[in-house]
């Protein structure tokens, strides 16, 4: 994925809104400390919150691998040359830590060919992402330096379509 430092203004620009659950919706969901009361565990010394049921990892013999992103911080603004999406599965980015990290989205289908379609969101440093299957996104676009889990689907199909922006987005400083 490529996003790099932008030379000039000639590009459409794109600005980060604050990451929430109801404007994210479309494109998949997002993980947060929940408000209220979870279910008693462990002799009730732990609460347990569900937050998403099934991450459809499992097309085509696909299972559940865990990783760690060491992510660098950008420099903003940087220019969005192309998305990716994953159709056989979500993908899952969770900041280890305080750390925020902009999302650029575009709903599933057929690829972006408009700056218009773009969506960007940053999240408050304690907020996560589940990318829905199919859903076209940027790569991780960390603010904040430092490592974040990601959960994606393995195996021994590829599950990722790259598509190159026919105009490169100007992606302003959250």
């Amino acid at each position: 994925m490529t996003a790099t430092s932008f030379p000039s203004d000639d590009a459409a620009r794109l600005v980060p809104a604050l990451l929430t659950a109801a404007a994210f919706q479309s494109f998949g969901t997002v993980l947060q400390p929940p408000s209220g009361a979870g279910r008693a565990i462990n002799a009730g010394s732990s609460e347990r919150f569900d937050l998403v049921d099934d991450l459809q990892l499992g097309a085509f013999g696909g299972r559940a691998q865990l990783a760690l992103f060491r992510a660098q911080a950008r420099s903003f603004p940087l220019q969005i040359l192309e998305m990716e999406r994953h159709c056989l599965g979500s993908q899952t980015f969770v900041p280890w830590g305080v750390r925020r990290f902009v999302v650029v989205v575009t709903p599933a289908g057929d690829p972006p060919v408009a700056a218009a379609s773009l969506q960007a969101f940053v999240t408050n440093g304690r907020q996560g992402v589940v990318l829905a299957p199919g859903t076209w996104h940027h790569a991780l676009l960390a603010v904040d330096s430092g490592d974040f889990l990601v959960i994606e689907r393995a195996a021994s199909v590829t599950d990722c379509d790259v598509h190159r922006l026919a105009a490169p987005v100007r992606l302003a400083c959250p």
